[in-house]
């Protein structure tokens, strides 16, 4: 498909040195928003089938989600454990592992941050506290994520299958460790102890968007660099692309493998300790955003790109903030969000499918 849409680009442009360069870089954002508008489009007919009217849902999203001031600081707030993720999925995409065991990793990282926290706060200063309760996470995520990488370095074991799994004893276990080790005894509903919210990540000129948007920005660009600019970022990319040929090339495929679960897996773990250092400050019982499987969809449509990530990730926590309250004003369910994620995969998928085979075809 792509190869189509640069053929019909191309005789729209004038013929000149820079024209095909255009020509490509208009193909390529036509392939990456195409999927995008699908879902939107499609989305709006389901809701005309349900007798609701589609712009004013997209309406009220954008009202809410972008150009009121509140709901446009909620946005930003929720970027930060969706950017977190992000990079955490690239470094495992681009090294052709699918380390799909997120939410075991971000809930774990979760309920130990929110366990650790209040404690800490009585020991050292905040700041202190923070950097330990966040590198503890990553280390607890990288852990849950090394079965998995220990089987797909040394048998060669289907990493979606071990993660997946993982991912479900993830959240057993943090609920177990909620409702059992690490509960407050003080509250009637299982839950870990609270953190004050002074001693929680410091809000940025005086609104209620926490400084987690920073460190997540910081990491997503630290990550781009890491996968584009160095040596390592390179092997990891040479193993994903032909492991066979990795091995020719004399590197380390196990180790490498290994370290991509560990990198990935504790990234994610960052997410969940931000996200309750900066909003929560505590876990209850069966608590789980599912940011795990939502987050896939964007980092495709990026094409594992750091930098171009962050504009589908404002896209989407614009969609789920302002989707929360146009759910509620023309009652629609609450989780419609997930329908258009649903419908934004489907069309992903769709698209290079057909830009797959028709690839084929031309080099045929």
């Amino acid at each position: 498909m792509s190869s189509v849409l640069e053929t019909q680009v191309e005789s729209m442009l004038p013929q000149h040195p820079g024209g095909k360069l255009v020509k490509s870089a208009l193909a390529a954002g036509l392939r990456i928003l195409l999927p995008v508008l699908l879902a939107l489009i499609v989305g709006g007919v389901i809701l005309m089938v349900l007798g609701k009217n589609p712009l004013a849902y997209y309406g009220y999203v954008l009202e809410r989600g972008l150009l009121s001031w509140g709901g446009f600081q909620a946005t930003l707030t929720r970027m930060a454990p969706l950017l977190l993720m992000a990079a955490g999925l690239i470094v495992a995409f681009r090294a052709g592992i699918w380390n799909l065991g997120g939410d075991g990793q971000f809930l774990l990282a979760a309920v130990i941050t929110a366990a650790l926290a209040p404690a800490l706060i009585q020991v050292m200063p905040r700041s202190l506290m923070i950097v330990c309760c966040i590198l503890v996470s990553v280390a607890v995520a990288a852990l849950w994520a090394l079965l998995p990488a220990l089987l797909k370095a040394r048998y060669g074991v289907n990493e979606i299958v071990t993660s997946l799994m993982m991912s479900f004893l993830g959240i057993s276990l943090a609920n177990v460790l909620v409702k059992l080790v690490f509960r407050d005894p003080t509250t009637t509903v299982p839950q870990t102890p609270d953190l004050p919210v002074e001693d929680r990540l410091p809000r940025l000129f005086d609104t209620t968007v926490h400084a987690g948007i920073l460190i997540a920005l910081a990491v997503i660009i630290l990550v781009h660099i890491m996968m584009t600019r160095t040596s390592f970022g390179l092997k990891l990319q040479i193993v994903g692309a032909n492991p066979r040929a990795a091995v020719h090339a004399g590197l380390n495929v196990a180790w490498l493998t290994v370290a991509t679960f560990a990198l990935s897996a504790g990234l994610i773990g960052m997410a969940g300790s931000v996200e309750i250092l900066g909003v929560w400050g505590t876990v209850r019982a069966d608590w789980n955003p599912a940011y795990g499987l939502i987050v896939v969809p964007l980092v495709f449509l990026a094409r594992f790109h750091g930098i171009g990530v962050i504009g589908f990730t404002l896209f989407f926590a614009v969609l789920m903030i302002g989707g929360e309250s146009a759910s509620r004003r023309i009652g629609v369910p609450q989780h419609y969000v997930l329908v258009l994620v649903a419908l934004l995969l489907l069309f992903l998928a769709l698209v290079e499918y057909l830009d797959q085979r028709w690839r084929k075809r031309v080099k045929d």
